[in-house]
């Protein structure tokens, strides 16, 4: 009997875990929390062609911590002058990207 329960008591902490992975997850991809999705994957090709030899994708890196940066500290003001949400929208940020004429980061 104890087998048993020990077995689904860690069967049903797996299931808890792996319900939390996949909301982590879509919350990385969706772009209206995420401004940096195409930084990100920039990073992750690189590293998959040069096999994981982070020293030749360190530009990428350099830029995925640039734009994070940037979008953060938009967000902090935002926050600070009661804008909500947070974070600006993805079409929010493609016009404000557009009016610049090229990325500030």
């Amino acid at each position: 009997m104890k087998s048993f329960l020990k077995v689904t008591v860690s069967s049903l902490l797996f299931t808890e875990f792996q319900i939390q992975m996949d909301r982590n997850s879509s919350k990385i991809r969706n772009q209206d929390l995420n401004p940096c999705i195409q930084e990100s994957d920039a990073s992750q090709k690189c590293l998959d062609t040069y096999n994981y030899d982070k020293s030749m994708c360190s530009a990428y890196f350099q830029s995925y911590k640039d734009c994070r940066k940037y979008w953060h500290n938009i967000m902090v003001q935002r926050r600070r002058e009661g804008v909500k949400p947070d974070m600006p929208t993805a079409a929010e940020r493609q016009d404000f990207l557009s009016a610049h004429g090229r990325k500030p980061y």
